[in-house]
């Protein structure tokens, strides 16, 4: 039989880490230590994580659409967008840096996308199916997440480093702001989800 945290009465707080016991019948608690308010689940955890998860989802359009950089020489003006700059990387030889920066920028974010989705739905139902893999699927999500950025970090890097005033010029476009939005909000996201939301069908089932 298992038994979550919640269902024995012990809350952790998420201010100062103290693990709580909370008497039968208590209506509210606060921590021990630090007084703050306790909670068994993080309150509203899956509609803020829906509303990131769709601002985020409708954001991906515009920012595989849109330009995410502009350069330009004293020969030749170029726009580009995510998968325009993989196909470019490939076709002159930079096959290294285009895998890099499909994975990141494209493969990354849909999965992240893909796989909150699934978790915030699973929860929902109170799905008992493999609790112990959708908790290992939260935790990659989460560690996965901040590698999302590094075709933002390669744009701004490149805007720093070139300094040739008339003669080359690279400027971030609209996509770059709507991509880092997406990264931002699935982000927001994955903090927002609650993971202990797919232990508590064990104790509907159990209970």
């Amino acid at each position: 039989m298992t038994a979550t945290a919640l269902r024995n009465g012990l809350y952790l707080c998420g201010v100062c880490d103290l693990l709580n016991r909370k008497a039968a019948g208590d209506a509210g608690c606060c921590c021990a230590r630090c007084g703050a308010a306790l909670h068994g689940r993080t309150p509203d955890s899956l509609r803020r994580t829906w509303a990131f998860l769709i601002a985020a989802a409708v954001l991906y359009i515009p920012a595989n659409l849109l330009p995410v950089m502009h350069t330009g020489t004293l020969f030749q003006q170029q726009t580009d967008t995510i998968m325009s700059g993989v196909i470019h990387l490939w076709v002159t030889g930079s096959w290294f840096l285009a895998v890099i920066v499909f994975i990141a920028s494209i493969v990354v974010p849909i999965a992240k996308l893909a796989s909150l989705s699934y978790l915030a739905w699973a929860a929902r139902r109170r799905s008992t199916w493999h609790p112990q893999r959708r908790a290992n699927l939260y935790r990659a999500t989460h560690y996965i997440g901040r590698w999302s950025m590094v075709d933002i970090y390669v744009g701004a890097t490149l805007v720093a480093l070139v300094h040739l005033g008339p003669f080359a010029t690279i400027e971030p476009g609209p996509g770059a702001i709507a991509f880092g939005a997406v990264v931002v909000l699935s982000m927001f996201a994955t903090m927002s989800f609650d993971p202990r939301l797919t232990w508590d069908a064990l104790d509907d089932r159990n209970g």
